[in-house]
């Protein structure tokens, strides 16, 4: 059976190469027959891919749409799935990060590379925060997250941010007791980034990727590029939060800056 993610209206399916047209179609099928609430199904083309991490789909059967109406955690999302990216995988890492969240008194809190607005709205229903900035590349992206963010009656108080983040962080004038860093997989850190508008105290929560046996040099490296930036880190919890290979994973990493 192919893999899929289902995104309420739509469900995603990747096959193993060779898998027949007529295959496709029987597994469609079962995947429409066992959610109900599927109407379109998609097969991914190709990886994630890019900066903006989009992917390239083929319509197999059911109606011819690429916009999700998707929910989760008592919140409504919708975005366009081969131009905004988006993992129901996540779920409960999103759930996890607003609960810890919620232990905090009205926190400023920073979300970086935050898509359609997940992890920000996710936070903004399930704690008391002062103020939520989300901050993403994509213009599909923001265009979404603005129109999540009013769905899910959190406008007064999440404010969306289109452009590089390193770009936008230098223009922002407030400092964060809390920054979420769902970051893709590339090479940079985006540490320094983090911690020029970080305070004394603030929990930073990372996203990395490595394989098991290269974890402590990333540690390593996080806490060498927090040195450079002339901050010192200490963290403070580390969590598998996904596999994206054999013995490889996407690692949650909290840290508190001490200086």
């Amino acid at each position: 059976m192919a893999n899929y993610d289902i995104l309420g209206n739509i469900a995603i399916l990747k096959f193993p190469d060779k898998t027949s047209k007529a295959e496709k179609l029987r597994q469609a099928q079962e995947v429409m027959k066992t959610h109900p609430s599927v109407e379109t199904i998609l097969e991914k083309m190709e990886k994630v891919s890019g900066r903006l991490r989009t992917i390239k789909t083929k319509h197999i059967i059911g109606k011819k749409n690429l916009v999700a109406e998707y929910h989760e955690c008592g919140c409504r999302f919708k975005l366009k799935v081969d131009s905004c990216y988006f993992s129901p995988r996540l779920a409960n890492e999103r759930l996890e990060i607003a609960r810890l969240i919620a232990k905090m008194k009205n926190p400023n809190v920073l979300v970086m590379f935050a898509g359609v607005g997940p992890f920000s709205i996710i936070i903004a229903k399930n704690s008391k925060t002062k103020k939520i900035v989300s901050i993403e590349l994509g213009k599909e992206c923001c265009k979404y997250a603005q129109e999540n963010v009013i769905l899910n009656k959190v406008d007064n108080f999440v404010e969306v941010l289109q452009g590089d983040v390193k770009k936008v962080v230098r223009k922002l004038k407030e400092k964060f007791d809390v920054i979420v860093m769902p970051r893709p997989n590339l090479k940079d850190t985006f540490l320094k980034s983090a911690l020029s508008v970080a305070r004394k105290n603030t929990k930073i929560i990372y996203y990395g990727f490595s394989a098991e046996s290269k974890l402590q040099k990333m540690l390593a490296d996080l806490h060498k590029e927090s040195k450079s930036a002339r901050r010192k880190i200490k963290i403070t919890n580390i969590k598998e939060a996904g596999d994206i290979a054999p013995y490889e994973h996407r690692y949650r990493i909290e840290m508190t800056v001490l200086n």
